[in-house]
């Protein structure tokens, strides 16, 4: 039997049995929207469900593929290419979206809170230090 991990922390979203492998759906995760995909019979993935590039919700609504061994959801407005085990964008290195943590227990799939960036790799702090230097503010 899998350990049980905290209840606070993680919030139970659906069986396993009821997500398509290469598909994604959206939810409603700690007050946030959240795009979940599963990608083979036991890896589950899930994201901001936030395209940055347009801020649409739309990433659920995603193609599900994968570059060499990384496996991605491309947007379905533009095309852009995020690391679902991290957010990253594969196609603009300073652009990420909120990752989260996944644990299937017992046949249900478990989200819990979201990453920050150290943890998931994203560099969107990196992008916005970036941006308010390009205009001359000062970077918090």
């Amino acid at each position: 039997m899998t350990p049980r991990p905290d209840p606070v922390e993680w919030q139970p979203v659906c069986r396993l049995a009821e997500l398509d492998v290469e598909r994604g759906v959206a939810a409603l995760v700690h007050g946030q929207a959240v795009a979940i995909f599963r990608v083979d019979d036991s890896t589950v993935y899930a994201l901001a469900n936030h395209d940055p590039f347009d801020r649409h919700a739309v990433l659920a609504k995603g193609i599900v593929g994968w570059q060499g061994d990384v496996p991605f959801v491309a947007s379905p407005q533009h095309r852009h290419r995020f690391d679902l085990r991290s957010g990253q964008c594969l196609d603009d290195p300073l652009v990420s979206v909120s990752a989260y943590d996944v644990e299937v227990v017992d046949g249900i799939v478990l989200v819990g809170q979201r990453r920050t960036a150290a943890e998931s790799g994203s560099r969107g702090t990196i992008r916005r230090a970036a941006n308010q230097a390009a205009i001359g503010r000062p970077i918090a």
